[in-house]
């Protein structure tokens, strides 16, 4: 079946059709050399009206060619980030807005069609089966969804376990490459994430589940987390913080009522070195989206803590993880889902964190109100905790004369005092 399959990227690309709806998993997932056979028939006018659905787009496909290409093979964003942002930041291509666990349902029940589905694959194993390696968020409801199935089979592609197979039987046509995936690079630590990180850490006990977003806050919590006992990961992006706490037994997943000695992840990015652990490892384990990040699967491990990051935040409490006024730089991500698996969690705790000041400390990243146009990521009512590297509160159960007061208290000093007069001004704080 394999061999009967098997054709070259250019003959895989002529499946694709005029007005065709095609679309790969989160990240690192998107069949490169496909899409460049595909974007080549576009140039040469061939195809038509072909879109690329994808959340995070983290390497420059040629449907992001939007000079030669816009009309003919467009991408449609499900989280504006890494290689997309500046296509949509600059009105080329749109986006569709989401919580990330609700994609695969919009897939199956709400999205009227998808033609192709395409990803970059792990080598076939012994059984037949190829892993979508870096991702599992939204392989099972495009897999079932799709009219066909093209497979571009990297071996450099590791091939990890879980629920994010797609059988030969089930394929259409493949072609083989061989590409080094994209590697994340960490950037060094500042002193404000280690500091900011450490009073998150403060507040994680033994035998806490933990989800770490992205960026240097979350990736701090993770390195100064080494000294805890029998943690658990059930988390949305898989990041080298956790390689490094699980190598040094701070992580068991030993805790946890449901898979119980596994790491569970939706996608993953990161080094060489990450890659490779995740390669054919039985304790861990990629899943669909809408199981990583229900609530409902989340609240049932006590003690779990999420820490996601955020842009600003106003004086009711609402935060905006995604835009700068109307510019639209992100995406509401799985940020929500996990703030309300935290807060359905016995002894949960939900953090959102970010440094309090911007451009070399002129511009406050605390609002009386969010800045014209931004957009509200989590509510005010689901907000748990919030952390600055001036102070760390908990909202919940506080009055709104609190809750602002709490909230100025996380703002640089120089700004407190505008913000508790804005604050009296609309009689927030009395």
């Amino acid at each position: 079946m394999y061999q009967s399959k098997k054709m070259m990227p250019e003959e895989v690309a002529n499946f694709v059709k005029s007005r065709d709806v095609c679309a790969s998993p989160t990240g690192l997932e998107a069949p490169t050399a496909i899409c460049e056979a595909i974007g080549e028939r576009a140039k040469r006018g061939e195809l038509t009206g072909v879109t690329h659905h994808q959340i995070l787009c983290m390497e420059a496909g040629p449907y992001l060619n939007y000079d030669e290409l816009k009309g003919k093979y467009d991408y449609v964003s499900w989280f504006t980030g890494g290689a997309g942002r500046k296509a949509i930041q600059d009105g080329h291509y749109t986006y569709v807005p989401n919580n990330y666990s609700t994609v695969p349902s919009y897939w199956r029940d709400v999205r009227p069609t998808l033609d192709v589905f395409y990803a970059e694959v792990s080598p076939m194993d012994a059984h037949g089966y190829f892993s979508c390696g870096m991702a599992g968020a939204e392989v099972v409801a495009m897999r079932e969804k799709a009219k066909m199935i093209l497979l571009d089979v990297n071996d450099k592609m590791p091939r990890v376990l879980g629920n994010n197979q797609i059988h030969i039987s089930q394929v259409t046509a493949l072609c083989e490459s061989s590409r080094p995936l994209s590697v994340l690079a960490n950037a060094p630590l500042t002193d404000m994430d280690k500091k900011i990180g450490q009073m998150i850490a403060d507040e994680v006990v033994n035998g806490a589940t933990l989800q770490l977003g992205i960026g240097g806050i979350p990736n701090a919590v993770g390195v100064l987390l080494k000294d805890k006992k029998d943690l658990g990961i059930h988390t949305e992006m898989f990041t080298d913080s956790m390689v490094d706490l699980i190598e040094c037994g701070a992580v068991t997943n030993m805790k946890k009522p449901v898979n119980v000695g596994k790491t569970i992840a939706t996608l993953a990015w990161g080094s060489q070195k990450m890659y490779e652990f995740m390669d054919n490892n039985p304790a861990f384990e990629m899943h669909p989206v809408d199981y990583t990040n229900n609530p409902n699967i989340i609240g049932q491990h006590d003690n779990f803590v999420s820490v996601n990051a955020c842009v600003e935040i106003d004086l009711f409490g609402q935060v905006c993880a995604e835009s700068l006024g109307t510019r639209h730089y992100s995406g509401s991500g799985g940020q929500v889902d996990f703030v309300r698996g935290a807060n359905l969690s016995k002894g949960g705790k939900g953090f959102i964190a970010m440094t309090s000041t911007a451009k070399g400390g002129t511009i406050s990243k605390i609002k009386p109100t969010l800045t014209p146009g931004s957009i509200v990521t989590t509510t005010k009512n689901e907000v748990d905790f919030l952390v600055t590297e001036n102070n760390i509160v908990r909202l919940k159960g506080q009055t709104a004369s609190d809750r602002a007061k709490m909230i100025i208290s996380l703002a640089a000093p120089q700004f407190r005092e505008e913000l508790e007069f804005e604050a009296k001004k609309m009689n927030l704080i009395i």
